[in-house]
Order: structure tokens, then C-alpha cells, then sequence
């Protein structure tokens, strides 16, 4: 006997904002700044890929609405484009979108909990096989997937519970970053320092020197070259925007998904963006943008030289000193902690309608006595924890966003596809701004994914290594499965 939906409006909201909202926020913004320079174009970053994402999350509704079967994201394509293509997107979930950010999310929250306890500091190697080390960092990483595998296990009442905590707690303690970085600014004249020169453009290149020391040089950018640094700092930006599909993965738990669905996802969306403009303005009422990377203090290093690139750690030190550092890695666990939970909470529920339309391992489908896909769960977890022992967390930010984005620009093409193959489906609710702002979604992430490929070839080449060897893997499957 199925389960009834028990996710109402508030909980979907929770769900779309707590997978957004990990790690990306509290740091990638050293990398943007040192890709771009100035702060206008910091800001840009951010509103660019904010407006981007809810664009796509504006376009889903309508796909949500009208198609609100667990599965979510692999339905719509498969319905658009046929079972191939959909399989290519739930193998890539599998290999590095999904258990990929749950790997790199779960490193975030170790890494930060060497705060408190040194035995989890970065670079602290408790085996070294040589061509494999593996960290205490590492190990705690896997042991949360694995504790949040087993809570999810328990049913969709104990995930959606962590889920709602776990994000109001961390949308309040965002909150308060905030208001912090805008009493500060009233008080110093760093933003007035920050906002002097918007819009100039510049770009730190790293040089290596023979004593393993770096030289940092200065670069100014301009036409064609901002263009491709804007769209290089997306990926940090986007990484943290990302993840806002997952509740279509459990549509089927959502209650009144005609319309919780389209609203849960606009509302998440719009929180979240609006958020992470307003962290980074704080950020920059408490510390230069630039800086210099051999300075000791937080204000001399700026947040472009962030102590390990820990941006809102840095600022809040401005105003608590010392002890910013023990109240940042508090929020960032919470963070991340929550993050996850949402992400395991609704991937295995791709992977069990996957094996539902026989594209992946049968025994997926199996759902333990609290009507939880149990082996979807374990599998989902055996491979995120592999991840976190092979990769480090740049290069999984690099694997997840751009095999994401293909992706969304997929399925944003569903869109149109099934307007003119289902004309008369019933759609409770149509995309905002058709066909102007999907147009747009379709454009820009197509030129974003270009602009990584050509500066970022190696990870993101590998993310297409990844998808096109599913397609081997799609035809061992079907012959299995009709075989069986």
C-alpha cells in the first residue's frame, strides 16, 4: 500500500531552498572575485545566475504541474524525447550530478569541522596507498551520507523533518549574516571602497615560482575576455544555485502537486537568489573585494584572498574576531547537513522511477516496510561515498554544473516539444514569459557551457565522457531487463 503525500507548500519550499543552500554560498565568492575583480561584477555573477535559475525553475512549473509523477526531471524528457535521452540524464544524475554534489556538500561539511575538531583538518591522512590517500576528512564525509541514508530510510516523515529544521535554521542564520554586514557598512567605508569602481574588470592570474611560493599579477579584462571570466565564475554561482529540480523527484509525496509544485519551486527559487545577492553585498560592507594574498589579516587578505577562500568567515571576523571563525563552521554544518538531506531524500526516488520503466538495476524498485526505496538509497549512498574518496571538491563543482546545465537545457527544449506533441495535456499551470524567458534559459546556459568547455576542457570533458558512456551502458540494460 502506497504512502499518502504528506509534503504540503511550505514543506516543498524547504525541500527547493534546503538542496540549494549548502556550501557554495560561504565560499565560492574568493573564486568569483579573483576571476573577476571588481565588485559590480561580483554582484552580476550572482544575479546572473540567479535570474538564469529562476528562469528554469519559472519553465519546470509547467512540467511539474502537469506531469506530477515521482521521477520528475527524467519524465519530462522522457516524454519529449523518448526513453534514450532519459536515460542518459538519470545515468549522468547517477554517475556525478546528484551523488557528485552530495559527495562535494558532505566534503564542505567536513572541511568545516576541522574547525572544531583538528583531527578533521584538511590534508590530515590516516591511508596512503599511494595512488589513493584517503583523509580523516574524507572518512567523516562518508559517514554522514551513510547516517543520512539511514535516517531517510526510516520513512518520508523523518527526511521531510530534518529537511524543514535543518533549512529554516540556516535561512535565519542567513538572515542574520545580513543584517550584520548592513549595520557595519553604516559604520566603516569599505562598501563606499567596494563601490567606487564597479565595473572595472580585472583578473588574478597565479604564477607559480621555483620556491612553491605563488606571485599574484593582475590582469585587466574587457570585451570578449570579461565575457568569458563571467561566465568561468558562473559555474560557483551556479553550483550553489543548483539542485532546485530535486523536488520533482518525489512529485508522488507532494500533496496538491498541480499546484504546490509550480509554487514551491518559483518561492524556493526566489528565496534563495535573493539570499545569496544579499550575503554577498554584506561580504562586501565588511571586506574589500581585493586584497593581497600574503596579507595576514582578514581585511588585508579581502575576499578575493580569503583565508581558504572561507569568504563569510573572514567577514564575520571583522565584527566577532576570532571567534567568527566557530560561528560560521556552526551555520555551514547546519548548511550542508541539510543540504544533503534533501538531496539523498529525493535522488533515490529518480533512481527507483528509473527502475520502474526498466532503465536501471530492477532491485531499485524495492521499497522497505516505511515505503522507501531502500536499495536506491544504498546505491545512491555507495557511490557518493566513492566519489568523496576520489575527488577533490573543485573538480566536483566542475563534473556536476556543467553536465547539470546540459541537462536543464534539455529539458527546458521538453518544453516546447511537448507543447506541440501534447498540445491538449492538461497544464494546471503555463511557464512564465513562454516562449521569451525558456528562450532565453536556452541561450545564455548554452553559451555558459561553451564559455566552461573551452576554459575548463578537462573537468567538463570528462562530464561528456560520463554521458555519452551511458550510452553503452542504456543498451546493456535493455537487453538485461527484456531478457528477465
Amino acid at each position: 500500500m502506497n504512502q499518502k503525500p504528506s509534503f504540503n507548500l511550505f514543506h516543498t519550499i524547504m525541500l527547493v531552498s534546503g538542496s540549494m543552500i549548502g556550501s557554495g554560498v560561504f565560499i565560492v565568492g574568493a573564486d568569483i572575485a579573483r576571476t573577476v575583480g571588481s565588485s559590480g561584477w561580483l554582484m552580476m555573477v550572482w544575479l546572473l545566475s540567479g535570474v538564469v535559475t529562476l528562469f528554469a525553475a519559472l519553465s519546470y512549473g509547467e512540467l511539474a504541474a502537469m506531469m506530477p509523477k515521482a521521477g520528475g526531471q527524467f519524465i519530462y524528457i522522457k516524454e519529449a524525447f523518448g526513453e534514450f535521452i532519459a536515460f542518459l540524464y538519470g545515468w549522468t544524475v547517477f554517475m556525478v550530478i546528484q551523488t557528485g554534489v552530495i559527495a562535494a556538500v558532505a566534503m564542505a561539511f567536513a572541511k568545516f569541522t576541522g574547525v572544531y575538531f583538528s583531527f578533521f583538518e584538511e590534508g590530515n591522512v590516516l591511508i596512503n596507498l599511494g595512488f589513493l590517500k584517503i583523509t580523516s576528512s574524507q572518512l567523516l564525509a562518508v559517514s554522514t551520507i551513510i547516517l543520512l541514508t539511514y535516517t531517510n530510510s526510516l520513512g518520508i516523515s523523518k527526511g521531510k523533518f530534518i529537511q524543514s529544521v535543518f533549512t529554516v535554521t540556516k535561512l535565519i542564520a542567513l538572515f542574520g549574516l545580513i543584517i550584520i554586514g548592513l549595520v557595519f557598512a553604516f559604520k566603516s567605508d569599505v562598501l563606499s571602497t567596494n563601490l567606487s569602481n564597479l565595473w572595472s574588470g580585472f583578473q588574478w592570474k597565479e604564477i607559480k615560482q621555483a620556491n612553491s611560493t605563488s606571485l599574484w599579477t593582475k590582469e585587466n579584462l574587457s570585451g570578449l575576455t570579461l565575457f568569458a571570466a563571467v561566465g568561468v565564475a558562473m559555474i560557483g554561482s551556479l553550483f550553489s544555485s543548483d539542485a532546485w529540480n530535486n523536488v520533482t523527484f518525489i512529485a508522488g509525496d507532494i500533496k496538491n502537486p498541480e499546484r504546490n509544485l509550480p509554487l514551491g519551486l518559483f518561492f524556493g527559487v526566489l528565496i534563495v537568489t535573493v539570499i545569496y545577492i544579499l550575503a554577498n553585498f554584506a561580504y562586501l560592507c565588511l571586506l574589500p573585494i581585493e586584497g593581497d594574498a600574503s596579507a595576514t589579516t582578514a581585511i588585508g587578505q579581502g575576499i578575493a584572498f580569503a583565508d581558504k577562500d572561507r569568504v563569510a568567515t573572514a567577514a564575520l571576523s571583522v565584527v566577532f574576531g576570532n571567534t567568527a571563525k566557530y560561528i560560521l563552521a556552526a551555520l555551514i554544518m547546519i548548511s550542508t547537513f541539510g543540504c544533503n538531506n534533501g538531496l539523498i531524500l529525493a535522488g533515490a526516488r529518480l533512481f527507483e522511477s528509473m527502475a520502474n520503466h526498466q532503465l536501471f538495476f530492477k532491485t531499485c524498485q524495492k521499497q522497505n516496510t516505511n515505503q522507501v526505496p531502500i536499495n536506491a538509497l544504498k546505491l545512491q549512498c555507495v557511490w557518493a561515498s566513492i566519489l568523496c574518496l576520489s575527488g577533490s571538491y573543485g573538480s566536483l563543482l566542475d563534473y556536476c554544473t556543467f553536465s547539470s546545465l546540459i541537462f536543464y537545457i534539455i529539458t527546458i527544449m521538453a518544453l516546447f516539444v511537448l507543447r506541440r506533441k501534447q498540445p491538449n495535456l492538461k497544464r494546471p499551470y503555463k511557464a512564465f514569459g513562454y516562449p521569451i524567458l525558456p528562450s532565453a534559459y536556452i541561450i545564455l546556459t548554452s553559451l555558459i557551457c561553451i564559455d566552461l568547455l573551452w576554459f575548463k576542457t578537462l573537468n567538463c570533458g570528462i562530464g561528456l565522457v560520463i554521458i555519452f558512456f551511458g550510452i553503452p551502458v542504456y543498451y546493456w540494460f535493455k537487453r538485461k531487463n527484456s531478457v528477465a
